[in-house]
């Protein structure tokens, strides 16, 4: 059996090499001199490179500024070269090009390697898009950017600012694109949202997934909790995500995949790979650390993103050290170079605040549809709609009463959902005011933040009420207003607020504009997102579609109009109910 030696194929390969390789060329004249030996690595890149056609460029190659100023500083150059002259591209390997070229004007033509990370992005071409087929619901001006940008990268990150339609720029931009099949992967508490979303702009199948069953349909809508039942990391018959023909993902509050060790970000990783387009939507694209930034810029294909220890030292003031049990652990905990880590993901991510975008209304509104799934909401419902059977004469505020019990269980199951809402805001960085009718769900929720929330409520006197508002208002460290609607909503200023969460309804529809007007008065120099999240299938839609039907619900509900608790309203809420 003939023993293979590297060195000696290598040689024999130059001898006769007659390609157009000019590193190969260079190494073939060397090893004429009898001093010369080849090193193990070029006897590697000679044998892996001897069929590899180089291909021509002749063109100047833009660079970016990291590598600009690694050339500066590494040849002592008076100014940092912008464009290195590429000849040709010898060898292209997956992370970086072997170029014959020059990094200076007065060089001579010589080998050199560029990692791909380092090459600027090519500039896109412009996107036309035709929006007539939208035109019932037209995108916003600020959203059009948003989906040519999506329309121009398989791979993106919109990133905008709470309150600037996400949604609606990914649904209108997968339309457009016309993937034969799209999942939507987002907390549970989006799922409804998102198909009502959806079914704004087309009649497509929309299905969204439950527990373990599979359901067919243009737009299929996962949320992070149930992936797993569809895809396997270790059982490859589990393989239902990759093997249903999907063509798009999408993926909501994507900073829910920061954690390289989670379930789901392992799942989300390896099916975004495979299919291989993604689109990430987040207001939070780096929740609280450059760390917490890697996995979205690596699910992209970001050219920061190509090998973890280089992001790290950079961005993150990474370093090691060695543990207890003298195993080597990094500290990555740090944030450094945030304006290079800016400037070159730049290609990969859109992002602007609400005070960038200048046709926004000053209060946006934005509801969020869920489905209550409770035994006993459907017991008490079901009790006073028996007795209402028989006692329709009976006055409003009898009426009133009798229901106040279900509208605490709706609050008391709303918790959940405003939580989830209340750490997306806080994640941005942004103060949060939270109202709700009941005592119960306003203190879970103050014991729920203990450290960074106030409340304010009837029992309150005048000076602990003043110090919640001061509080508030001038202590950075209090992120969370909690109160009560009807004590709380009029008469108090709470500007340093950029959201407001109704967590259930009022049925007198001036307390909420009043509530909403905490945040949105003199002295407030950005926009109010105002939040509803709101029981589909329960008396508070119900109480949602009347007032829409009375008025446009942003100036109604949520506006600018009052609209007194009168008869009519009760009365059609009464036949409402009746017709359930």
């Amino acid at each position: 059996m003939e023993i293979r030696i590297p060195e000696k194929e290598a040689i024999d390969i130059l001898s006769t090499y007659g390609g157009a390789n000019n590193y190969i060329l260079e190494l073939k004249e060397k090893i004429k001199s009898k001093y010369y030996t080849l090193t193990r690595s070029q006897v590697d890149y000679i044998i892996s490179n001897k069929d590899v056609v180089p291909q021509i460029a002749r063109k100047l190659v833009e660079i970016d500024s990291y590598l600009s100023e690694q050339l500066q500083e590494k040849r002592l150059l008076p100014i940092a070269p912008q464009n290195i002259w590429v000849e040709k591209i010898l060898v292209n390997t997956p992370k970086a090009y072997h170029i014959w070229g020059k990094i200076i004007k007065s060089d001579n033509l010589h080998d050199f390697w560029v990692p791909k990370s380092q090459i600027a992005p090519k500039q896109k071409q412009e996107i036309i898009v035709d929006y007539s087929p939208f035109s019932h619901r037209p995108p916003m001006v600020h959203q059009k950017p948003a989906i040519e940008h999506l329309l121009n990268n398989e791979m993106y990150i919109l990133a905008d600012d709470m309150g600037l339609g996400k949604t609606t720029s990914a649904v209108i931009a997968s339309l457009v694109e016309d993937s034969k099949k799209i999942l939507v992967v987002c907390p549970a508490s989006l799922k409804i949202n998102w198909k009502r979303e959806i079914e704004n702009y087309t009649d497509e199948d929309v299905v969204i997934l439950e527990g373990k069953k599979w359901n067919e349909g243009k737009f299929i809508i996962v949320n992070y909790d149930i992936l797993k039942n569809f895809h396997s990391l270790k059982n490859d018959k589990v393989r239902t995500l990759l093997n249903s023909g999907i063509e798009r993902i999408i993926i909501d509050e994507a900073h829910y995949i920061s954690n390289p060790k989670a379930q789901r970000t392992k799942i989300i990783n390896e099916i975004s790979h495979k299919i291989g387009k993604v689109w990430l939507l987040t207001g939070t694209p780096m929740t609280s650390r450059p760390i917490n930034y890697y996995n979205l810029l690596k699910l992209v294909n970001s050219r920061v993103a190509v090998n973890w220890v280089s992001y790290v030292r950079r961005y993150c003031e990474g370093r090691q050290f060695r543990g207890p049990n003298g195993r080597k652990i990094w500290n990555v905990s740090g944030a450094s170079n945030l304006e290079e880590l800016r400037d070159r993901t730049k290609d990969k991510i859109i992002r602007r605040l609400k005070e960038e975008v200048l046709n926004l209304p000053d209060k946006i509104i934005t509801p969020v549809y869920l489905e209550l799934d409770s035994n006993e909401y459907k017991k008490e419902m079901g009790e006073y709609l028996s007795w209402s059977d028989d006692n329709r004469n009976e006055s409003i505020t009898i009426h009133l009463a009798k229901l106040t019990k279900v509208r605490q269980i709706i609050a008391n199951e709303k918790i959940k959902c405003t939580k989830e809402l209340i750490n997306d805001i806080l994640e941005q960085d942004k103060k949060v005011i939270v109202f709700t009718n009941f005592t119960a769900p306003l203190m879970e929720l103050h014991n729920n933040y203990p450290t960074n929330s106030v409340i304010l409520h009837g029992q309150m006197s005048k000076e602990e009420r003043q110090n919640s508002v001061d509080s508030f208002q001038n202590n950075e460290q209090v992120k969370i207003f909690i109160s009560n609607i009807k004590a709380g909503g009029v008469g108090i200023t709470l500007t340093s607020a950029e959201a407001v969460i109704m967590n259930d309804l009022s049925f007198v529809p001036s307390d909420h504009s009043q509530a909403e007007d905490r945040a949105f008065r003199i002295g407030q120099k950005k926009n109010v997102s105002c939040f509803y999240p709101l029981f589909d299938n329960t008396l508070e839609r119900i109480i949602y579609n009347i007032l829409q039907k009375k008025k446009n619900v942003i100036d109604t509900v949520m506006g600018d109009i009052t609209i007194d608790p009168n008869i009519d309203i009760m009365e059609e809420l009464f036949n409402e109910l009746h017709n359930i």
